[in-house]
């Protein structure tokens, strides 16, 4: 069998009572096929169903997957954010980040993972790339994908082929970097910030499926997206490029 470094998933967690056990069982296929691995589920106050009960009680009976209840967290970025700070603290050399609600496939890990002990520093899912693709998105999210891909890529001058997918892995280096950054986004464009900010490392894009819907995108975190990329794209202008 292929070894893996050691390595953790952190999935923030809102609102997955209806989806959880077919998710967890998913991610039990996964982690038993390696033999090893480690779950960070991230709660807080978005999730008003009993998503934090059954987190719980799953980190109760398996010490595989551990439950972190952050009330304190603002937005979707502080619950990525703080999951990743949780993995690198417990010392996790390989930190994969995925949504939950069934969007991404737990059966893609192995393929991040491979990526990433190939000397690679990132590994991005891509729908847009030979072998992805988005499901039964409705049109509209699709479009949005699309278009915020093609946008970023233009006016910050990155050449990813999706910038706004959230399934991600990165190495422990790359990750102390993330958790010590002050991001502009406060939603989705937390992900093409991330890839832009790590346009510089050595970042393999690997193909995912995306299964199902996710949540509709608020106007407001549309908004935030569009601050947040003419920011940048300013701060280009200017000459200035941070990085991670």
């Amino acid at each position: 069998m292929f070894y893996y470094k050691n390595w953790a998933i952190v999935v923030p967690m809102a609102n997955e009572e209806d989806d959880f056990a077919p998710f967890v069982k998913m991610l039990n296929f996964v982690i038993d096929e390696l033999n090893q691995g480690r779950v960070y589920f991230i709660v807080d106050k978005a999730s008003n169903d009993k998503t934090l009960e059954l987190c719980q009680s799953l980190s109760s009976k398996d010490s595989r997957y551990v439950t972190i209840w952050a009330p304190e967290n603002r937005n979707v970025v502080d619950a990525y954010v703080r999951g990743l700070k949780e993995a690198y603290d417990a010392g996790h050399d390989l930190i994969i980040e995925m949504d939950a609600g069934l969007s991404h496939d737990p059966r893609a890990i192995p393929m991040f993972l491979r990526v990433l002990n190939e000397g690679n520093e990132c590994a991005f899912g891509s729908r847009f790339i030979n072998g992805g693709s988005m499901g039964d998105s409705p049109f509209k999210r699709r479009m949005l994908s699309k278009v915020g891909t093609v946008l970023a890529n233009v006016l910050l001058g990155t050449k990813l082929y999706d910038m706004t997918s959230g399934y991600q892995g990165f190495h422990r280096d790359v990750v102390k970097n993330i958790i010590a950054h002050n991001f502009k986004s406060k939603a989705h464009f937390y992900q093409t910030e991330l890839r832009y900010l790590l346009r510089n490392r050595r970042i393999f894009e690997v193909p995912i499926h995306y299964q199902a819907p996710s949540p509709r995108v608020s106007k407001n975190a549309i908004k935030n997206a569009y601050q947040s990329l003419f920011y940048y794209f300013a701060l280009r202008i200017k000459g200035k490029r941070p990085t991670l």
